[in-house]
């Protein structure tokens, strides 16, 4: 066979192993195609999802945001998906690790387990809302100081935990590991470490930053002692 007759034979192959690919491609996305556009009940759904979607307004770092979300929205991700503040962590999602820690109405709580449309009228502060003008609340500063954090993952629920621990112990709430005479406030109220880490069980730092994060909590407890 002479060359030019051996590029000839090329390039008919070449076609017509590309005219090959592009109708397989074609036989293959049309029944994708076809199936979509029987399934009416796709398009039902998601019409039924929006009519069930519901306005909210929350009160958030200070500042009310009007959303419109399904009513099996979490808190946490109305906080992060909706309003853009993504300081507060998505770990477990199941209320075990305490990422996604909040302050709602001053009390720590776990917003993966909460749903957004409940907390309408509360006051609800992320990690992004401890800081005033500018200036880190003292358990930011301390946290910062004492290195109390590697990852700093859990970081944010670790701190928004910490503020509401530190005014539960200043509220005189007991913890599992508060004895009978510091109950009758024999002793002078001051966080023992084994008072810290029980009040802050519900939070895990999987980089093991727990001294730091006692040290960092005792310092602050004690200014205020």
């Amino acid at each position: 066979m002479s060359d030019e007759n051996e590029s000839r034979a090329a390039r008919l192959s070449r076609r017509a192993f590309m005219q090959g690919a592009v109708a397989g491609a074609a036989a293959t996305a049309l029944p994708a195609a076809q199936a979509q556009q029987a399934r009416p009940g796709a398009q039902a759904g998601a019409a039924t999802a929006d009519a069930a979607a519901a306005q909210v307004m929350l009160n958030i770092n200070g500042r009310s945001q009007a959303m419109r979300i399904e009513p099996t929205v979490s808190l946490l991700d109305a906080i992060r998906d909706h309003a853009g503040l993504t300081g507060s962590k998505k770990g477990c999602d199941r209320g075990q690790c305490g990422a996604c820690t909040v302050l709602v109405n001053g009390r720590r709580i776990n917003s993966c387990l909460s749903l957004a449309v409940m907390h309408e009228g509360d006051e609800i502060t992320t990690i992004e809302g401890l800081e005033h003008g500018g200036r880190l609340h003292e358990v930011q500063a301390a946290f910062v100081e004492y290195d109390a954090f590697q990852c700093g993952y859990c970081t944010p629920g670790q701190i928004c935990s910490s503020v509401a621990m530190l005014a539960e112990a200043e509220a005189g709430t007991a913890s599992a590991a508060t004895s009978a005479a510091d109950l009758r406030g024999v002793l002078a109220p001051a966080l023992s470490d084994a008072e810290i880490r029980e009040r802050m069980s519900g939070n895990i730092c999987r980089c093991g930053a727990y001294p730091n994060i006692v040290a960092a909590l005792r310092a602050v407890h004690g200014k205020s002692a």
